[in-house]
């Protein structure tokens, strides 16, 4: 019998504190083909992308987040959750295979949630870098854009309010991806001042893949501005 990708797991929602179930993708099954220079992962096969499975969908209330969310609820925004999210919400499940609407919706959901629950600038520019990645994978440029820009001022704030010191995220990571960002949204003075405090990175030593793809980044920056003033 074919095993398949996919597994069940159920999810308390951290807002109404009832159950429901959500699908992951199998370890074994996830295989990335090639990552590119802003950390999206292309997967060897389509069909199963991890990415569209991160975000928990509560069917009965509509909350959504990922496991990055905080346990933690500031006074009142319960509250504000249930008037601009949960009143509107009309149940229905995303425990199905999902594709990249679906995906979308999710992530939204979640950007919307964890707006009001007022998580860290880390963890919303990341759901809005995935909402751009998935507008990439569908050639809608507008969007991917939209939610690039998004993402990249997020992470500004964040590594101005140093918000990521208790994650997984480093300081040189969050500079590689301002720079990144900033490159792809042609806002070439910010692109060349983070690439050049990652490269400047090297002095202290470690992170020597983030230091090289930004070198990588930084000529490819320079090469797009020799052009542009020809």
């Amino acid at each position: 019998m074919e095993i398949s990708p996919f597994y069940e797991k159920d999810i308390d929602c951290m807002h109404c504190k009832k159950s429901f179930p959500t699908l992951k993708v199998r370890s074994k099954f996830i295989k990335i083909a090639q990552t590119e220079s802003d950390f999206q992962p292309i997967y060897a096969d389509e069909n199963v992308n991890a990415l569209y499975y991160n975000v928990f969908v509560c069917q009965h209330c509509g909350f959504s987040f990922t496991e990055d969310f905080s346990k933690y609820f500031a006074p009142g925004v319960k509250e504000q959750l249930d008037q601009q999210v949960c009143a509107k919400w009309i149940p229905h499940n995303f425990k199905n295979e999902r594709n990249v609407f679906d995906a979308i919706q999710a992530y939204k959901l979640a950007f919307l949630c964890a707006t009001i629950k007022k998580e860290k600038y880390i963890i919303t520019s990341g759901l809005a870098l995935r909402l751009a990645w998935l507008y990439r994978s569908l050639k809608n440029t507008g969007q991917e854009m939209r939610f690039l820009k998004l993402a990249r001022d997020h992470y500004m704030e964040s590594f101005s309010t140093e918000d990521y010191a208790s994650t997984q995220m480093s300081g040189v990571r969050v500079m590689y991806l301002i720079a990144e960002l900033s490159r792809r949204l042609e806002d070439y003075e910010n692109a060349t001042r983070f690439f050049s405090r990652v490269i400047e990175n090297q002095r202290t030593g470690g992170e020597g893949q983030l230091v090289a793809m930004a070198k990588e980044q930084w000529d490819l920056l320079r090469q797009t501005r020799e052009q542009s003033a020809n």
